[in-house]
């Protein structure tokens, strides 16, 4: 990918070709870069069309260079533009480079460092000029060679090195401001900020010019397009839809909405706002729900099968849907078949997640240490306390761990409580039970690599002893 910069380490706009030809000095890419501009205008022509000679003169290098080097003052390269704020807009618009800026705690353009993608707004007219500065030889744009005065850089611009360093100096002019006064609009948002401590003071307030940090804002949707269309998150999506282990990191934005920037023509916005479609992605930005309510733990009690697991809001409603659906006595075939999976390993996951939460939540030894959990089962304990096993005097708890008989224990009580729920008229018995005792125990990848994980920590634990 072809990526501008005008910094060694700085990016510069992705808008630039995959595929294009790598070039091994600047002179070369130059030359192609104009031959293949002049190409395209040339096809459009017939053989005998006297408009075809008045193009090659137009595009000798040297013409083209000179005429890019008066048409680059027509665009300019910015971080902050105007231009969002409202379209038809006039003032200033700002190239600061985030390494500058003063470092906040809050999040802003100044968190992009060194790696940030540049703006450009002006006549869209005059873009071949900036996808000339774009032009890369050996991973290094046109623009930065120039701006640190490469030779060959300047050789492809023109052959007399004064020539060559006039050309020079005007494209240079991409990143530099157009005017020295900074000014405003009325189509422009201002408002007034509080300096002072008294707010009646009209001589305590600063009128601020907000504009939009398209530099952060392109980060921002490079991320979230990542994250909502890349293949490695869309792997991690499968695999959490379909309940599998996954080694990488699932990244989720709930509550994210879109904005729409220049309506059919996002050129009009800014060059970034163009390749990005007018796409603009906003974060939620609501309250969070908080849930005050404490973790339910399973006191005085034989088995977390008898209150805590079945009056989980998800069990509850799910084994409600089960029952209602074989109740109708649906015919044997394939759909009913996945429908009553689909239910059971939804049951099965309100069991992984429950485990999970007491084991992460409570410090090692708690079905020992507090009297409140010594009538919790044998094979429960194992289960929700694995960590017990690596505590002094705890030998006889991580043998019985490490024997395994205690998962299919558990297996069987989640079977016998899963068929006292669907018991009654539903054709449930010992089969049913097997059934649901090898969806947990076989067929479910979050509870098998939980416990590959354990076996790996507590072998290891008792390996050291």
């Amino acid at each position: 990918m072809i990526r501008i910069s005008t910094h060694p380490k700085r990016r510069a706009s992705s808008m630039a070709e995959t595929d294009a030809p790598a070039h091994s000095s600047f002179q070369a890419a130059v030359q192609a870069f104009i031959q293949e501009r002049l190409q395209t205008k040339l096809d459009k022509l017939k053989e005998d069309d006297p408009e075809r000679e008045r193009l090659r003169a137009r595009y000798q290098p040297a013409a083209w260079i000179e005429d890019a080097a008066q048409r680059v003052q027509q665009i300019q390269a910015v971080t902050h533009s105007l231009k969002p704020i409202h379209p038809d807009a006039r003032g200033t618009q700002l190239y600061a480079e985030p390494s500058s800026l003063p470092t906040l705690s809050e999040l802003g353009s100044h968190a992009l460092g060194n790696a940030f993608d540049f703006d450009v707004v002006g006549n869209a007219a005059a873009l071949d000029v900036y996808k000339f500065l774009k032009l890369e030889v050996n991973g290094r744009s046109l623009l930065t060679a120039l701006q640190e005065e490469d030779a060959s850089a300047l050789r492809a611009l023109h052959g007399d090195a004064t020539q060559a360093k006039t050309l020079r100096n005007a494209l240079l002019r991409l990143t530099q401001p157009r005017s020295d006064r900074t000014s405003s609009h009325t189509r422009a948002k201002q408002l007034y900020w509080l300096t002072g401590s008294d707010a009646c003071a009209d001589d305590g307030y600063e009128l601020l010019a907000p504009l939009f940090a398209t530099s952060l804002a392109h980060t921002v949707h490079t991320q979230v397009k990542d994250a909502r269309y890349g293949k490695a998150n869309k792997a991690a999506r499968q695999a959490r839809r379909e309940r599998k282990a996954h080694g990488g990191v699932f990244v989720d934005y709930p509550g994210l909405a879109v904005q729409k920037m220049g309506g059919t023509k996002p050129l009009n916005i800014s060059q970034l706002n163009s390749e990005r479609g007018g796409v603009n992605y906003l974060l939620a930005s609501l309250p969070p729900i908080w849930q005050p309510r404490r973790q339910r733990l399973p006191v005085n009690t034989d088995s977390v099968f008898k209150h805590l697991y079945p009056e989980r809001p998800g069990v509850r409603n799910t084994v409600r849907a089960l029952r209602r659906f074989l109740e109708r006595d649906p015919r044997p075939n394939q759909a009913t078949r996945e429908r009553r999976a689909a239910d059971i390993e939804k049951l099965v996951d309100e069991l992984v997640i429950l485990a999970t939460k007491l084991q992460q939540s409570l410090a090692p030894g708690w079905t020992r240490d507090d009297e409140r959990f010594h009538k919790l089962a044998r094979a429960e304990q194992l289960w929700l306390d694995p960590l017990r096993a690596e505590l002094p005097g705890e030998d006889d708890f991580a043998k019985e761990w490490r024997w395994m008989d205690w998962p299919n224990t558990i297996g069987r009580f989640f079977a016998n409580w899963l068929n006292a729920k669907l018991a009654g008229q539903l054709p449930v018995g010992d089969v049913e039970a097997r059934e649901w005792q090898r969806t947990l125990l076989v067929k479910d990848d979050g509870w098998r690599e939980t416990l590959a994980e354990q076996r790996r920590r507590i072998n290891g634990q008792g390996g050291s002893r």
